[in-house]
């Protein structure tokens, strides 16, 4: 693995950059990667976020987002600054797979490819690593990556501390979940008195819902929630059709499984959603309950032990019964 005084030594002169996230980026996904890219910029670099797919217009108004290259609309430009890329950073991901077609261009890529991440068991695509399981927000990992390795506290302007501030704000749920420590808030006020405003931030992502993403929220909780009381379990299920029916877009059914998670004494919550393509899910989960270990045994997927997802090629009802036949297994946990 590079180590860093060789990566430093790298970015000291500018260098064709490319930084990429896992496909449908959320916010802490385009939080880290702008702020990466705010950064990088103010050296001289010539930097370009590539993301795999599209991402909600919550999150378009950051600073850079218009220079993003999304790769499923942009194939060829993706694939040519790829392919000339000196570095190419992945952020918020840690196995190829999570970015699709991109992800053997990168592979394929003489580029030094730099990993900054939190999530579990890392694929060894990277040559240099910057991972930490604890951390609550890829963004908190590059505002320390910044600040503690590359020793450049003062870059940290009011663009890539709005971005980072977003990045962490959304990946630790507005600050609420446990490894939100007094560390992370050191950093957020540090983001603050950079320049990010933080009323604002919160706004502009939580505060901008359209009319049809509310009441697709309402049909959610009216007529697709199921409560497994002897489970301590909360299921919301929606067909294509409803996607269809309320036209949801990219966006509008991100945070929909926290409201199932809210409801008292649930430990479990699960979103499930059909796609033209396949079924996914996401869990939510409290306490210890393992929700990535479901994920990862059942559904191919993974995550966070509190957060995770995954997808099938079943049926909307056969995931939803799959989910039903396992928690026997997890009672114990489930009903503590």
């Amino acid at each position: 693995m590079l180590d860093i005084s060789a990566l430093s030594q790298l970015l000291n002169q500018p260098r064709k950059i490319v930084i990429t996230t896992h496909h449908k980026p959320d916010g802490d996904a385009m939080g880290s990667s702008l702020g990466l890219y705010n950064y990088l910029i103010q050296q001289g670099h010539h930097a370009k976020v590539v993301s795999p797919t599209d991402y909600p217009e919550f999150l378009w108004w950051m600073p850079g987002n218009e220079e993003v290259i999304i790769y499923t609309e942009q194939k060829e430009q993706a694939a040519q600054l790829v392919a000339e890329a000196e570095l190419i950073f992945c952020l918020d991901f840690n196995t190829l797979t999570r970015i699709n077609e991109l992800g053997e261009l990168v592979r394929q890529s003489s580029a030094v490819k730099v990993m900054i991440d939190h999530h579990l068991e890392p694929e060894d695509f990277d040559d240099y690593r910057y991972w930490n399981i604890n951390a609550c927000a890829t963004a908190q990992l590059v505002y320390s990556f910044i600040t503690d390795e590359l020793k450049r506290p003062d870059l940290i302007n009011v663009d890539v501390a709005t971005c980072l501030y977003t990045g962490i704000m959304t990946d630790s749920g507005s600050f609420r979940f446990p490894n939100t420590t007094a560390a992370v808030h050191r950093i957020v006020a540090s983001l603050i008195e950079a320049g990010a405003v933080n009323w604002r931030i919160h706004e502009l992502v939580y505060s901008s819902s359209s009319e049809n993403r509310l009441r697709f929220l309402g049909h959610c909780l009216t007529n697709k929630l199921e409560v497994l009381a002897e489970y301590n379990t909360a299921i919301i299920s929606v067909t294509h059709q409803d996607l269809q029916k309320f036209n949801i877009i990219t966006g509008d059914t991100e945070g929909i499984v926290n409201y199932a998670l809210s409801i008292t004494g649930i430990r479990l919550a699960a979103f499930i959603v059909e796609r033209p393509d396949r079924v996914k899910l996401s869990l939510r989960s409290k306490g210890e309950f393992p929700a990535n270990e479901i994920c990862k045994k059942y559904f191919s997927g993974g995550g966070h032990r509190n957060a995770a997802g995954g997808h099938s090629e079943e049926s909307l009802q056969q995931v939803i019964e799959k989910i039903k036949h396992i928690l026997p297994e997890y009672k114990t946990l489930l009903v503590q």
